[in-house]
């Protein structure tokens, strides 16, 4: 018999359906999902999913119908058989408005269709991940990415700590090279304190000079002025002897012609003389070109771990690729032989052709030869003296030149040696030069002959057969590096 109790149709049995609409089910109320929102990660039945729909924020989230379901967003019900779909739930980094719902198994990476479509366009293995879950079962286990992850978290701390040392280490590395600058400027300013001394104290010993020689002018002229005023006061005007009258006046006369005269003879022996300094110009010269103290280069350190293990295809220098330039000009006579090399600060190249006898000046960009500058024999080994200015030896010859690099490679200079001269480089304003047996000579620029290198203190030679020469300065030694026969 009826009681006359009003049922809820709303209200129904949690066994009736699996998924529930998230906002009824917050009311109290048992409605079954039929939709699922990515963005909102909720089940909605059709009459919420309609509001969701209607508001102007949630506009264009993605709607998905039961087919797509994703697992483990909600619990199934209690007493539940069925097997909930998956379905992508993860924006794309590089595409936020779309889902990451695709899988590359050529490039083993996810995305979303637009990745695919652009970074993946070649690939042939492209899936949807809901449909390849499906086929591929044997997968890798959040426990064995868990795994990986923490071992790479272990090597990122070693190696961010290793980074950490490395940084204490450069800032102490940079104290140490900045009081280095701040010692040779000390140098440098105690070899100005000495110079101005010495400068001061020639420029003393001038004026000293002069001014001596003013005082002993002036002595002779007080003795001159004392002489005629003793005999001016003896010339008594009258005198009744006439004898002595005459002896004053030819004393008198002959004490005025001997003033005069040296007066006349000072004037003539003492011009006017004066001190005047003028600076050094190769001092100006020296500091207008350059820009900084000394000569700022990086240098590599090999880790203690990584000594000896450094193959072929991780060496620091590695040739990617060549190609052939022709260098020839009309007046060569000859095939082209270059022997060395060197670039200046603009960037271009000089060339020594040791055949046609000529230095060769390369366009940087092009390598065409854009200048070059005929020598009187065969060239060897070239270097960079300045700026502008290479030097290039001539071992036939047994000289050196000097080539300006301005507008046009001119000649400008020579030095002569007596010996056939090979190597050859230049660092702070010293030439070092080789023979092409077992010497290394250092010459200055001017042509004097400082040092040779020859044996060792026991004897023992210390080159031999030197065809090419460089040098490394460095603040307490020198290093020289010789290419042999």
């Amino acid at each position: 018999m009826a009681t006359g109790v009003s049922i809820n149709k709303d209200i129904l049995s949690d066994e009736t359906f699996d998924l529930l609409c998230g906002v009824c089910k917050h009311k109290g109320k048992n409605r079954e999902a039929e939709k699922y929102c990515v963005e909102c990660q909720d089940y909605y039945c059709l009459t919420c999913v309609k509001v969701h729909e209607d508001i102007p924020s949630l506009i264009g989230h993605k709607i998905l119908s039961k087919g797509k379901f994703p697992s483990g967003s909600v619990k199934t019900l209690s007493g539940s058989s069925k097997t909930l779909p998956g379905a992508p739930i993860e924006r794309c980094d590089w595409h936020s408005h779309h889902c990451i719902d695709m899988y590359c198994q050529n490039d083993d990476a996810v995305g979303c269709g637009t990745c695919m479509a652009v970074d993946h366009r070649l690939c042939k293995d492209i899936f949807y991940i809901p449909d390849f879950l499906k086929i591929k079962t044997s997968t890798i286990t959040t426990r064995d990415i868990q795994q990986k992850l923490k071992s790479v978290t272990k090597t990122l701390t070693e190696h961010h700590e290793k980074f950490q040392s490395q940084k204490q280490r450069l800032l102490k590395s940079r104290a140490k090279t900045l009081d280095n600058v701040k010692k040779f400027r000390k140098e440098i300013n105690d070899r100005l304190d000495e110079l101005e001394k010495n400068t001061g104290d020639d420029i003393e010993h001038k004026y000293k000079a002069l001014i001596h020689e003013m005082e002993e002018g002036m002595k002779q002229l007080e003795k001159n002025k004392a002489n005629v005023s003793s005999i001016l006061d003896k010339l008594v005007p009258a005198s009744k002897n006439a004898i002595q009258n005459f002896v004053n006046v030819k004393k008198a006369e002959t004490a005025a012609n001997k003033a005069a005269k040296f007066v006349q003879e000072t004037k003539l022996q003492t011009p006017l003389k004066d001190v005047d300094f003028t600076a050094d110009d190769k001092i100006s010269s020296l500091l207008g070109e350059i820009n900084v103290m000394g000569k700022i280069t990086e240098r590599m350190l090999v880790d203690a771990e990584c000594k000896g293990t450094v193959s072929k295809e991780e060496a620091l220098l590695q040739v990617k690729g060549y190609k052939e330039y022709s260098v020839k000009v009309q007046s060569d006579k000859k095939k082209c032989d270059i022997v060395s090399g060197c670039t200046l600060e603009d960037g271009t190249i000089i060339l020594s052709d040791t055949d046609n006898d000529k230095l060769k000046r390369l366009n940087s960009s092009t390598y065409s030869v854009i200048d070059y500058c005929d020598l009187p024999n065969w060239p060897w080994q070239i270097c960079s003296t300045n700026k502008q200015e290479v030097a290039v030896c001539l071992p036939v010859q047994k000289e050196i030149h000097f080539i300006s690099t301005g507008n046009r490679m001119t000649a400008t200079n020579k030095i002569t040696t007596d010996f056939a001269c090979y190597g050859l480089a230049c660092t702070n304003g010293i030439l070092y030069i080789s023979d092409s047996k077992t010497s290394v000579y250092i010459f200055s620029v001017s042509g004097r002959k400082l040092k040779q290198f020859s044996k060792e203190e026991s004897g023992q030679k210390l080159f031999s057969d030197i065809l090419s020469l460089s040098v490394r300065m460095g603040q307490r030694y020198l290093s020289l590096t010789t290419i042999m026969d």
